[in-house]
């Protein structure tokens, strides 16, 4: 696991960040080298930044209800870009959506109450593929 980068981002109109930096310093502790772009990212700006980055992981923070649009089109343009980087959304994401997500190329979904241990485990799995 040495090594593994991963991107965090806020996409979107949400202002909400509290939880993506508790999430940034969990990765943190659990080893992973952490690159956070901030508020109010766009699919192609997050993309852009983990290309150049070259990370293993993205992890977006949706709090906004916009899941179903931004973090589809994240996915899009990073394979736009030629690479496969696994997608990892967290926050609040409805039941009903989880299924749509996958199929969209989310590779994780995080919902609120996830432990740090269950966070951690998450992004090693979607960057292992299991």
């Amino acid at each position: 696991m040495a090594g593994e980068r991963v991107l965090v981002a806020k996409v979107g109109l949400d202002g909400h960040d509290r939880g993506v930096k508790v999430v940034a310093r969990i990765l943190r502790d659990a080893g992973f080298e952490v690159i956070y772009t901030g508020l109010f990212q766009t699919p192609d700006t997050v993309a852009a930044a983990a290309v150049d980055e070259d990370v293993d992981a993205i992890g977006l923070s949706m709090l906004s209800g916009a899941h179903m649009t931004l973090a589809p089109l994240v996915v899009e343009k990073v394979r736009e870009r030629g690479v496969d980087i696994p997608v990892i959304v967290g926050g609040i994401v409805p039941e009903v959506d989880v299924e749509p997500l996958m199929a969209g190329g989310v590779a994780k979904i995080l919902t609120p109450g996830a432990t740090a241990d269950q966070v951690a485990a998450a992004v090693r799995n979607a960057i292992d593929g299991s």
